[in-house]
């Protein structure tokens, strides 16, 4: 009778999917989820699934509500989210570690092109993502009620996930009831989730998480339970290709900034547990000591997970090795006694480690990408870079080399170049290794420091720099604004979709900046079309150069946030938009459109052009058409500094910034010996940054004469009205088929939230229940209750 309603809770949660798919009312208030979860806990609930999400993984309110949860032994199964195939677009609270996150495969089990892929980006830009999706189901033309009369077929991890649950009930009903409680958790259901799930061929493990859901699997896991802790995943095997991607892309070796791995440690035995000492290595042979470990985790396991994170460096003696290195990583988890239980719980956690390390490659092969200043949404309302896409107005997808840039991080693999992630300032990397410091995409201000650094860096130590720059125009951003009834105030773009002031600031050394046009069209060199997509404009640069000029459509002046038709007085012409300059024993590439190295709403790619870029930036090999004489500079390009862009005085940037008002400071994805310090810099001051301004460069002196630096001008920062910017989140749409009805969707959807999780929260405050956040659900199915 039992497995009969179960069988029954099945049918009746994939009839909730197709009615709230159709239902009318689109949008809801996060107050009413939370209020649902305090449902779900006085009524002792077992099993909750969730067909809704959204990028927003700072809404404290929401996050500490699903802590209540599984806190309360309530098992949460969620939908990933349909904002594949582009990665790093997890939805929350999918991407929870207390949370099963669900992905979708098709009948061929192929991974489902709308299913969202990891990795998690809420450790960005100082650390590394986890892995996510824990396992995926069947999400493509699955059959459901229509809301008039017979059956439709449904789409998208609003699908996959109820069908998870559904298992996840069916589980549940093999354990006696007695017991069922003190067995079942959330971290036993995903441990024998996981440990039971078939490994699709083909798809990463940021795609597939541990694999197809098997039942019999999972079930034979249960039957023989004890409660224990585990890893998951519990190997890095580089020889395990593309499963193990990106790690298999690219072995170790010595001088490398550390390699981060991101690992969930679940815990069967209780909601908290704690790891009782250091995590420890244990090579297979000899060779295995080449291998230097760090490891940060997590202090209190809670709940029912925490993180270990490896942070793997190959040691200089092995600077010449090639082969693999074997081991594993042991901790051991304790939890307090269980009820009528005296001792307390001990497990023993195992990651099995396989490596491949291969001797330092050349400098010219070696290019560093920088992670640090990049800022993403949720903790400030980051717009997108092409302002052609309408429907996605967030840059929220992590700016990682293994997320929206992996096909540019996998096409520079295959053309020999060795990529490494730095996530401290510029202090904290030795020029002397590298061929190219690679800018892309960034939003963040620069210490003085780093600015003071870099010109050292590549006038003297021969460090290539290559800069993908972005649109910046504040008439633009003020015209993204919008007015937020959930916050009751105006909310507009923290920064264009670079921060090209900052960006000026740091090449001014070299008489180079960017303007505030808003360019857009197509060009060719020598036979390769790319397209412009919302890039900007060069303004300075010096003469000896190399400018690349094209037509192209100004929109900065039209309103590039609305529908404008093109009119005949409109008229394009020739701007420079790629700048090419050898300066000292450097050379420095600016080119001010990164959208096509962006996988997210690429038009055109231009790997091309970046090759072309790394191979002049780090082994001085000039391509003929690049550097025709054509395009050489006899006068320098040149505006003066009130035509420059500037800041925006009315956002109070500290906000979201790691630079402004902050120390510098090197971390943990630094090399080990410089932890905690400020970096090889030694003129490093130690003091708070402030906004620049921009200093005078005489372009016709030469760039080896010293900049005076005494006269900068620092604009006055003023804060800006945030009331009630607490934890909001906007939910987007698990799109799936098409629907029966229309969908009812608001022009605005962007909530900022601007969140440090401190601590651990158990209880929410009522006032904060109360609150109206919106959230939309997602597309196949809303969230659901499955009372056993």
């Amino acid at each position: 009778m039992q497995s009969v309603s179960v069988l029954l809770l099945i049918q009746r949660s994939m009839l909730f999917v197709c009615l709230q798919t159709h239902s009318l009312l689109q949008v809801s208030y996060t107050s009413w989820f939370l209020d649902a979860f305090n449902y779900a806990i006085a009524t002792n609930m077992d099993v909750l699934n969730l067909s809704i999400g959204g990028p927003d993984y700072l809404d404290l309110p929401f996050v500490e509500k699903v802590w209540e949860i599984t806190a309360n032994n309530i098992i949460m199964v969620s939908a990933i989210g349909n904002d594949g195939p582009l990665y790093g677009t997890l939805n929350n609270p999918a991407d929870q570690s207390d949370v099963i996150g669900v992905g979708g495969i098709d009948y061929s089990d192929h991974i489902a092109s709308f299913s969202s892929r990891g990795m998690s980006t809420w450790e960005m830009p100082h650390g590394y993502g986890r892995v996510k999706p824990d396992v995926v189901a069947y999400g493509r033309d699955i059959m459901g009620s229509r809301i008039s009369t017979g059956c439709k077929s449904l789409s998208g991890t609003s699908v996959a996930s109820p069908v998870v649950a559904g298992m996840v009930c069916l589980l549940v009903s093999v354990i006696p009831e007695s017991s069922r409680k003190d067995t079942l958790n959330p971290a036993s259901m995903k441990q024998a989730l996981v440990e039971g799930a078939a490994k699709l061929s083909g798809p990463n493990m940021y795609e597939q998480g541990a694999g197809r859901v098997d039942l019999l699997e999972s079930y034979e896991i249960l039957k023989s339970y004890k409660p224990r802790a585990s890893i998951f995943p519990s190997t890095l095997d580089y020889t395990d290709c593309p499963y193990s991607w990106p790690f298999c892309r690219q072995p170790l070796y010595a001088g490398a900034m550390p390699v981060i791995f991101n690992a969930t440690i679940l815990n069967g035995m209780g909601v908290i547990g704690y790891i009782e000492s250091p995590p420890t290595w244990h090579p297979l042979d000899e060779v295995g000591n080449l291998l230097s470990i760090h490891f940060t985790y997590s202090e209190v396991i809670w709940p029912w997970t925490g993180y270990l994170a490896l942070h793997m460096q190959i040691k200089e003696e092995g600077a010449q090795f090639s082969g693999e290195i074997g081991g594993n990583v042991t901790l051991r988890v304790y939890s307090p006694p269980a009820q009528g239980e005296k001792d307390i719980r001990i497990s023993t956690c195992v990651l099995q480690l396989k490596l491949k390390v291969v001797p330092t490659p050349p400098r010219s092969k070696r290019v560093l990408w920088d992670q640090f200043h990049n800022i993403k949404y949720p903790p400030g309302y980051i717009p997108r870079d092409s302002l052609d896409v309408r429907n996605d107005i967030l840059d929220w997808h992590g700016d990682h080399l293994h997320t929206n840039f992996h096909i540019m991080f996998n096409m520079l693999r295959d053309a020999g170049y060795y990529v490494e992630t730095l996530g401290s300032p510029f202090t904290c990397f030795d020029a002397l290794r590298y061929g190219t410091l690679l800018l892309v995409d960034l939003e963040e201000e620069y210490f003085q420091e780093e600015i003071d650094k870099l010109r050292d860096d590549v006038l003297n130590s021969g460090l290539g720099l290559a800069v993908f720059s972005e649109w910046y125009n504040v008439d633009t951003m003020v015209k993204m604004r919008f007015f937020d009834d959930n916050t009751r105030s105006w909310w507009t773009p923290v920064t264009g979709g670079a921060n090209v002031p900052a960006l000026n600031d740091l090449l001014a050394p070299f008489g180079i900046a960017f303007g505030d046009k808003i360019l857009n069209g197509d060009f060719s060199i020598n036979g390769e079309h790319s397209r412009y997509a919302s890039g900007t404009d060069i303004v300075r640069f010096p003469r000896g150069g190399y400018v690349h000029k094209f037509p192209f459509l100004d929109s900065s002046e039209s309103g590039a946030t609305q529908n404008v038709l093109r009119t005949p007085e409109m008229t394009m012409a020739d701007s420079p938009i790629l700048g090419l300059l050898e300066v000292g024993e450097g050379r420095v590439v600016v080119y001010g459109d990164s959208n096509c190295l962006d996988s997210s709403h690429m038009v055109t790619n231009c790997y091309w052009l970046l090759r072309k870029i790394l191979d002049f930036t780090g082994g001085n090999i000039k391509d003929p058409v690049l550097f025709s004489n054509s395009v050489k500079q006899k006068s320098p390009l040149y505006v003066e500094d009130n035509q420059l862009p500037s800041r925006r005085t009315d956002v109070n940037f500290s906000t979201y910034s790691a630079v402004v008002g902050k120390d510098v400071i090197c971390g943990s994805d630094s090399l080990f010996e410089i932890w905690g310090t400020k970096g090889y810099s030694s003129q490093i001051r130690g003091t708070n940054r402030r906004l620049p301004g921009y200093s005078v460069v005489d372009l016709d002196r030469g760039l080896n004469s010293t900049v005076d630096t005494s006269n900068l001008k620092h604009p006055k920062l003023l804060g800006e009205n945030r009331s009630d910017s607490l934890g909001n989140r906007y939910f987007g749409l698990f799109y799936g088929d098409e629907l029966d009805m229309p969908v009812v969707v608001p022009s605005h959807w962007l909530v900022p939230a601007i969140i440090a999780v401190t601590g651990i929260l158990l209880v929410l405050s009522f006032w904060r229940i109360r609150q109206k956040r919106r959230r939309r659900r997602k597309g196949s199915g809303s969230g659901r209750f499955s009372n056993l």
